[in-house]
């Protein structure tokens, strides 16, 4: 695994004078923070081994339950509620890695997860994307693409997670097909497919396989996707995303299982309660997903957050959320396996609320040493719409962590004890050799933050963040040059994708 660079020159201007921090593996060198004592995370630990035994979930694929009935857990006569003996569980689950890493299409591009590791993702499956200038739309293929361009080109993401917006303008059948061409010929970065059955995400795995020029046993030996399977709170795995992760699995590819639990509504009300049935959840499938392929990576996913109690709409970036998160990071390190949390928010728009709603979001993935930080950039609405000014308001808050997690650097130089006693009393430091040496990549440097006095602010427009940001992604899309594939590649690449249009796609269910 490649470290991350801890020298001060990590800030750099990039086409059309923008400042990227530079594209890197990110590590998290502080120690996470412990929400609960160790009594309470094995209450809960216990709390959640015994939904599992008395309670269990429902399987509602036929094959997934045989293949659980074939490991050993014990399934009801109705064929779908599954129990897990709690011995059972934890040694079926001591096989997933710790750590593993998520392939890119180039050698750059791969990713650590897991351990202290940290990246982020794109926004994923938003029906809508805004802007400044168009308002909310219809999420279509143009503004897809526009995405993954953006995703590609922005340092603070590492990692591309699907569908950044739907293109709801591609049939269904075929969308997995022109949607996944795209994104293999747009981006470099670890792409996601959707687990929805079995041939779309065959179709996927051998789309990345193609582009990343490698054969099936390598594909085997280097995951190069996500998928990500929601439980279907409360205790339900459903028929078409079992399928799906059964697929990965056996391409040990990995998943993350996220059980959606917002208290109040799809679980308790009382955080540990929601906390409990998460718990329960994940590790129902992160064994399942052992049974099918020991050894295969997998994810343990966090997304509990609350619900306003007055209207029953989902709120994220609550403190509630980063709770959550920060507990679940210490679950996860329990059982030794990576962790995923989200940079949610409510906001209907791209605005204060929002940033400090994904702040709340962001410092709780940082606390919670979580690895993977999906819809890290781009949303807002509860999930629903994406939008382009948001995705720059999310990189330069990103870029920011990005600076803190750089250790400080604490050494007879640094210390500067010799140039506290060159400038003596009453003096000031700009103009001292110390500082002349170093004012360049002295501090952080902001891809969006205008730090200008009133004056020169006013004077040149007088722009908000939010149409700074409008500035910044036309930029970066108009600067924007297509990672070019080998010719035999991509000849390979599109007789595969057309070959399996004209064979129809894949038939909805």
């Amino acid at each position: 695994m490649r470290r991350m660079r801890t020298g001060r020159s990590q800030s750099k201007r990039q086409a059309g004078g923008l400042h990227q921090v530079a594209s890197q593996q990110m590590f998290n060198p502080y120690q996470p923070m412990a929400m609960l004592s160790e009594d309470e995370v094995e209450a809960i630990h216990q709390a959640s081994l015994e939904v599992l035994r008395d309670t269990g979930i429902d399987f509602q694929s036929p094959r997934a339950v045989d293949i659980l009935r074939q490991a050993g857990a014990q399934v009801d006569k109705d064929n779908r509620r599954v129990r897990f003996d709690p011995d059972w569980v934890m040694e079926t689950i001591a096989t997933t890695p710790s750590e593993f890493t998520l392939h890119g299409r180039t050698p750059e591009r791969h990713m650590a997860i897991g351990g202290k590791a940290i990246a982020f993702s794109m926004v994923a499956s938003a029906p809508n994307v805004s802007d400044l200038d168009r308002g909310r739309v219809t999420g279509n293929f143009a503004d897809y693409c526009n995405l993954i361009r953006l995703g590609e080109s922005l340092n603070a993401c590492q990692v591309q997670a699907g569908y950044p917006v739907e293109p709801c303008d591609i049939d269904v059948n075929i969308r997995h097909l022109v949607a996944g061409e795209a994104a293999a010929r747009l981006t470099t970065k670890p792409l996601k497919c959707y687990a929805l059955g079995r041939q779309r995400v065959e179709d996927v795995i051998e789309i990345v396989r193609i582009a990343r020029g490698i054969d099936s046993a390598t594909m085997l030996q280097q995951p190069s996707l996500t998928t990500v399977v929601n439980a279907n709170s409360p205790l339900i795995y459903d028929s078409t995303l079992l399928e799906g992760a059964i697929t990965m699995a056996e391409h040990n590819q990995p998943v993350i299982y996220t059980p959606f639990t917002l208290a109040g509504a799809m679980a308790p009300i009382t955080m540990a309660g929601a906390l409990v049935q998460q718990n329960a959840e994940c590790l129902a499938g992160l064994a399942f997903h052992q049974c099918v392929n020991p050894g295969a990576p997998a994810i343990y996913g966090s997304f509990t957050s609350n619900v306003d109690m007055k209207s029953g709409s989902p709120a994220f970036g609550t403190p509630e959320y980063t709770q959550a998160t920060i507990a679940s990071g210490q679950l996860a390190r329990k059982y030794g396996i990576p962790l995923r949390a989200s940079n949610p928010n409510a906001s209907n728009a791209p605005d204060a609320q929002s940033a400090y709603e994904s702040q709340m979001s962001l410092w709780g993935c940082i606390l919670g040493q979580v690895n993977l930080v999906m819809h890290g950039l781009g949303w807002i609405e509860g999930g629903l719409c994406t939008s382009y000014e948001k995705v720059i308001l999310d990189a330069e808050m990103i870029q920011m962590l990005q600076a803190f997690l750089r250790p400080m650097e604490v050494n007879q130089d640094s210390l500067a004890t010799s140039t506290i006693a060159e400038v003596g009393p009453g003096s000031h430091f700009f103009t001292s050799g110390h500082t002349m040496a170093r004012y360049e990549n002295a501090f952080y440097t902001p891809l969006l933050s205008d730090w200008r006095n009133f004056e020169n602010w006013r004077d040149s427009g007088s722009m908000d963040a939010t149409q700074r940001a409008n500035r910044i992604w036309k930029q970066m899309l108009a600067d924007y040059e297509e990672p070019q594939l080998e010719a035999a590649i991509s000849e390979e690449l599109d007789a595969f994708v057309q070959q399996r249009i004209q064979a129809g796609g894949t038939a909805p269910g």
